[in-house]
């Protein structure tokens, strides 16, 4: 996050007017809002995805890949000192980024030019859903509705489309979990007949729409509705949740297979899906002036089974959920990879009507054509810039639980705040990155340092940021607190917003609201009411446009 001295020279600068010009002139272009999250979510450009600087170093290389692309630079423009657009792009600049421009004035010269501003993530996929269930009319059933045709015994399928990590957290009784992208592939093996009644929920809206309309659109001849304001709608309407369930919907074999294929297939004619095999690909992906993303749609755990070398997992629901936290570049071209062409058809279909115009489905993606050593086995780790030159000081997660009985250190959890939230390293500290120069000025420059984040990465180019001012005793936990966990070893949990360990605002990220401390009711309220109005401010900025069945 502190480029050398030699890499901080002037950077281009773009005014708003000449910006929303180029937002409409075909030619690829990433919009890098790099302030933390919460900044981020209160207010930001429609199309602009959020890499703040304190992540950069290891988001850049997997969101920017190609490092001649155009690409603005967004902040808030403070009126002294260094912005964070400038020091972002010192880095990008100094790992070969050419192409680079700051926005002048920020988020608040844009809206003085009368341009809108958003608040939210990822607005262009959750505008899209609005955009879908008005133009389609999908079915949607309350809360209400749904428990009294539960207590009838009704004959219901309740399918959840939210990924596993988010199901666990919260779900509704009798649901299974069957991730969005999934829904095709895998309801036909639950419904008992055509009368089967299907219910999709999500937390709120977007998935939940997205995934009845799949349905729909690929001719499922039962009863589907959407879930009103999902487990939000259902908790606000007064009934319970569960918690800690895993229950994944298998995929199917014999009938129920064929027919989730054949109403793939059926959806890739109406919709015109791209075909293409491996040698098409390695055409496109030779073009220098293009940006290909692969994207292998499948679950992790398949996907961590056998994937294509240089392919990215992207769930197909959160893909479609969260185009922004995938593809960062307009105009990119993106290719989907699946084994059986449902998971990445249904996908395909959604990006195409979302505007994303150059997409397609690989083939042959995961044929090892009797070459096994064709497919890759366990998680993609692309390495961050400069990361392969960070000192390798690591504790191994008992060495540090053994220093932290005896008061040795002084252990900083840099990670995502949330996630320390719900379970830590006791006694650890946690501090935003981008305040960590305020934060350390509180220690002895002899007082072992300790970071920690979530897998041990981030937390390595905070013990860099540490050195550089002028800390010796510094280490990082190797593996972060999945390694912690691994290990067996204790956490301590944070409920408030006053605990003394909190070193800094808690503001890297924006808090869902099943995710806060207090007001738990209003939040989801005043979510699912902007999720609804979404639409008429969309309707303000003509450059993003959506088609639908």
């Amino acid at each position: 996050m502190t480029p050398d001295s030699n890499s901080m020279k002037a950077v281009a600068t773009v005014d708003a007017p000449t910006l929303r010009a180029w937002l409409s002139d075909g030619e690829e272009l990433a919009l890098v809002d790099v302030r933390d999250g919460g900044p981020f979510s209160r207010s930001h450009l429609l199309v602009a995805c959020n890499i703040p600087l304190a992540q950069l170093e290891l988001k850049a290389p997997e969101l920017l890949p190609r490092r001649d692309a155009r690409i603005v630079l967004i902040d808030d423009a403070p009126a002294e000192g260094q912005n964070a657009a400038q020091r972002a792009a010192a880095l990008l600049s100094q790992h070969g980024y050419r192409r680079l421009a700051i926005l002048e004035g920020g988020t608040s010269g844009w809206g003085a030019c009368g341009f809108e501003l958003f608040s939210g993530t990822n607005v262009p996929s959750k505008a899209f859903g609005e955009h879908v269930e008005h133009t389609c009319e999908t079915p949607r059933i309350d809360p209400e509705v749904l428990h009294q045709w539960q207590q009838e015994g009704q004959d219901i399928v309740l399918v959840d489309s939210r990924p596993a990590e988010e199901f666990r957290t919260v779900s509704l009784p009798g649901a299974s979990n069957c991730p969005g992208a999934e829904l095709v592939l895998r309801v036909p093996g639950l419904v008992r007949s055509e009368k089967t009644i299907v219910v999709v929920n999500c937390a709120g809206r977007t998935r939940s729409i997205i995934g009845t309309q799949s349905l729909r659109n690929a001719g499922l001849p039962n009863p589907v509705y959407a879930l009103k304001n999902g487990t939000m709608g259902w908790e606000l309407a007064g009934f319970k949740a569960d918690h800690g369930r895993e229950d994944l919907v298998p995929v199917p074999h014999g009938a129920a297979l064929a027919q989730a294929r054949r109403m793939a297939d059926d959806v890739a004619e109406r919709f015109g899906v791209s075909f293409i095999d491996r040698n098409t690909l390695r055409s496109m992906q030779a073009e220098s002036h293009r940006t290909t993303h692969v994207f292998d749609v499948r679950q992790p755990a398949e996907f961590a089974g056998g994937h294509l070398p240089g392919s990215l997992n992207a769930p197909g629901g959160q893909l479609v959920q969260a185009t922004d936290t995938f593809v960062v570049t307009r105009g990119a071209r993106i290719v989907l990879v699946d084994r059986l062409q449902v998971q990445s058809v249904m996908t395909a279909h959604w990006l195409i009507q979302m505007g994303w115009h150059d997409v397609h489905v690989l083939t042959d993606g995961l044929s090892a054509d009797g070459q096994p050593g064709l497919l890759e086995t366990g998680p993609v780790r692309i390495t961050g810039l400069g990361e392969a030159a960070l000192p390798d000081q690591t504790l191994s997660p008992q060495t540090l639980h053994a220093q932290l009985k005896e008061d040795a250190v002084t252990v900083i959890d840099v990670g995502d705040s949330f996630r320390w939230r719900r379970g830590h390293v006791p006694g650890s500290c946690y501090a935003m990155r981008s305040y960590l120069p305020q934060v350390l000025e509180r220690f002895s420059l002899q007082r072992p340092l300790v970071f920690v984040c979530a897998d041990g990465r981030l937390s390595r180019f905070a013990a860099q940021d540490a050195r550089a001012l002028g800390y010796a005793a510094v280490s990082t936990l190797a593996g972060g607190r999945s390694a912690w966990l691994a290990a067996g070893l204790p956490t301590e949990t944070c409920t408030t917003d006053d605990d003394p360990k909190l070193l800094t605002p808690t503001d890297d990220m924006w808090y869902p609201p099943y995710a806060r401390t207090s007001a738990v009711q209003e939040a989801m309220q005043q979510y699912l009411t902007w999720e609804v109005n979404l639409l008429e401010q969309l309707a303000r900025e003509p450059y993003l446009t959506f088609s639908a069945p």
